[in-house]
């Protein structure tokens, strides 16, 4: 056993494993250890410093995501103006009303934030004051069924229609400062960008409207919808270039100042002025809500245009909408497409008696009419069509002049017989038959029915013939302009936001599809219109005080789904009125299609007036004494 521990001991002090030793040995095995591993932790970081990852992930990237930051500067989108610098259509933020009406939308401190029952009724006045939304509607979105969740608390938002939507910001202040004197909750307000138009209706379908593409997105771009107006057309040089930055974030996120760098600078959309008189479209559109209220017709169509330049000074329709609240629109909630078209460019319509002005210059250019020859009224036979006069029995022996006044379908198909193939040329020199390249979507080019000769005596008389209201009215310009055929215009200049870039639009000349002799004379028949007691259609309606007018009324059968309609009011009616005579400044056309005719109304053209004679008197600053100012 002794030499056991002898042998160990030996072995131990010839391995030194003293525990001097063995310290000194641990310390070595630390150092080294140590030293290896700083210089591994030192060959990774100089390696990290070097290419920039740890693994798979840039350290850039992450430093970058960290404190820099970068975001789109948003293009203005273009204004577009009335000719007199009012804005139609411009760029703002809106806000659209929501009600919490879940019972479980608590907040801090168990606050109650939806709106409770007893409430109901006061936000109701408050949203028909401010938003102009009916009570009924409100109380009834305000008391919807609301489902239960696994814990059977109610829960649910609604909103409130149109007219609770686009609000702008001085009407959600409005709401919410009645909100809050009466301590209501649970009524919110979301906000997006958005399109203002701060006059509602007006010539809706010419303007168009624009919207965000997706309303939820705060930075969603701004673009013109439905293939309509301006907005549509115009697209491109209305929505501009977004730019984008970059720029240096603070630990919060927040960018710092000073520290933007932008890469691309935003081009703001060019501004569009129009033709537009907002005081003249205004007041178009106000007559013609009356009208449309009080005789309920199919629709409705008006402009009026400067005769020397074919400026388009007020011009809508009916039905129409509202681009601002949407409203009339749609037809039905969540229809993906418009209901109604522009009816200015889009739905060609046989145009009736009106068409009659044509036939009467192309007789008188191409020395085909003698207005003293006189012809028997009352009906002519056309092959195997009897073609009758508005009286069938006719008003016995006519002149060819008082054939427009009093308006004799026979004595425009003896003048169409007359000029033979010629009237077809006629037709196509005022522009008949093909689109006015206007430049608003969908534009329709019209028919013109020549297969077999009934068709072409019909279209003497505008049956047989489809035409677009623009058509019309760049046909009168030839009339009301010496023969000169001007463009219809409904854009005065595009210019850019600091005015450097500019187009401006002038008159355009289409055709000289008459002598300046021939334009003179067709005027002169048409005072006939409403100053021959015994011949004129609109004797004693299209009058206007110290303003001689040259007018032509219209009333064209309807053919709908192969039929003809044969209601006592199925008509399109109408009227062009050219002023003054002598030297024509406006151009009003109107139409109405089968409206309500009572004996509180007097009659269709008694309608058209009130909505043509308005516009003219009010054009030409008469007051309602007759005097012209």
């Amino acid at each position: 056993m002794k030499e056991l521990r002898k042998k160990v001991k030996k072995k131990i002090k010839s391995k030194n494993l003293t525990p001097a030793g063995n310290r000194k040995k641990v310390g070595i095995i630390l150092f080294t250890t140590s030293i290896a591993i700083f210089l591994l932790f030192a060959v990774r970081f100089i390696y990290i410093i070097g290419v920039g990852k740890v693994g798979s992930e840039s350290l850039d990237s992450k430093r970058q995501e960290l404190y820099q930051g970068s975001s789109i500067i948003k293009a203005k989108r273009g204004t577009i103006y009335d000719r007199n610098g009012q804005p139609i259509a411009e760029d703002a933020t809106s806000y659209s009303l929501y009600a919490e009406i879940g019972k479980d939308y608590i907040g801090l401190n168990n606050k109650e934030l939806f709106v409770h029952e007893k409430d109901h009724d006061k936000i109701a006045d408050i949203f028909l004051k401010h938003a102009g939304i009916k009570k009924e509607v409100t109380l009834k979105q305000l008391s919807k069924k609301v489902k239960k969740n696994n814990n059977g608390m109610y829960y649910g938002s609604t909103e409130f229609g149109s007219k609770g939507k686009n609000l702008s910001l001085e009407t959600k202040k409005k709401i919410e400062k009645d909100l809050e004197k009466e301590k209501i909750t649970g009524v919110y307000f979301t906000e997006h960008p958005d399109r203002m138009y701060p006059n509602g209706q007006y010539a809706s379908y010419i303007v168009g409207y624009a919207q965000p593409e997706k309303a939820d997105e705060a930075d969603s771009k701004i673009t013109g919808k439905n293939g309509m107006g301006i907005e549509k057309a115009y697209d491109d040089i209305l929505k501009g270039e977004d730019g984008f930055k970059y720029f240096q974030k603070d630990s919060k996120g927040n960018e710092l100042p000073g520290s933007v760098i932008v890469d691309k600078e935003a081009v703001d959309g060019k501004d569009i002025y129009t033709t537009l008189d907002s005081n003249l479209q205004l007041r178009l559109e106000e007559v013609m809500d009356d009208v449309f209220k009080n005789a309920t017709p199919d629709d409705i169509t008006a402009m009026l245009m400067d005769a020397k330049t074919g400026d388009i000074l007020a011009a809508s329709q009916r039905p129409t909408f509202d681009p601002q609240t949407k409203q009339g629109l749609y037809e039905e909630k969540d229809k993906p497409e418009p209901v109604w078209q522009n009816l200015l460019i889009q739905t060609p319509f046989e145009p009736g008696s009106t068409m009659k002005v044509f036939t009467v210059a192309s007789a008188i250019d191409s020395g085909n009419l003698n207005e003293n020859e006189t012809f028997n009224s009352g009906k002519i036979q056309v092959y195997d069509a009897t073609i009758n006069d508005w009286k069938p029995e006719g008003k016995g022996a006519l002149t060819y002049r008082q054939a427009l006044s009093w308006s004799s379908n026979v004595g425009m198909v003896l003048l169409e017989q007359k000029m033979g193939t010629t009237w077809q040329e006629y037709l196509h020199k005022f522009g008949f038959g093909k689109s006015t390249k206007s430049g608003l979507p969908f534009e329709e080019a019209g028919t013109i029915r020549d297969k077999n000769p009934v068709d072409t005596a019909m279209s003497s008389f505008g049956q047989a013939i489809g035409v677009t209201n623009f058509q019309m009215m760049q046909g009168f310009t030839a009339i009301a302009n010496k023969g000169t055929m001007l463009k219809p215009q409904y854009i005065e200049k595009i210019t850019s936001s600091n005015g450097k870039d500019e187009k401006v639009y002038g008159p355009k000349k289409v055709g000289e599809p008459i002598k300046e002799e021939t334009a003179t004379k067709v005027l002169d028949f048409m005072k006939d219109t409403v100053e021959d007691p015994d011949y004129g259609t609109g004797y004693g309606v299209y009058g206007i005080d110290g303003v001689s007018v040259s007018a032509k009324t219209g009333t064209a059968q309807i053919f709908e789904n192969g039929k003809l309609l044969t209601g006592a009011n199925d008509y399109l009616y109408s009227v062009v009125q050219i002023a003054p005579t002598e030297d024509p400044q406006y151009i009003m056309y109107v139409t109405m299609k089968r409206p309500t005719i009572t004996g509180e109304h007097g009659s269709a053209q008694q309608l058209i007036a009130d909505i043509s004679n308005s516009m003219l008197k009010h054009a030409f600053k008469v007051d309602t004494s007759g005097t012209q100012e």
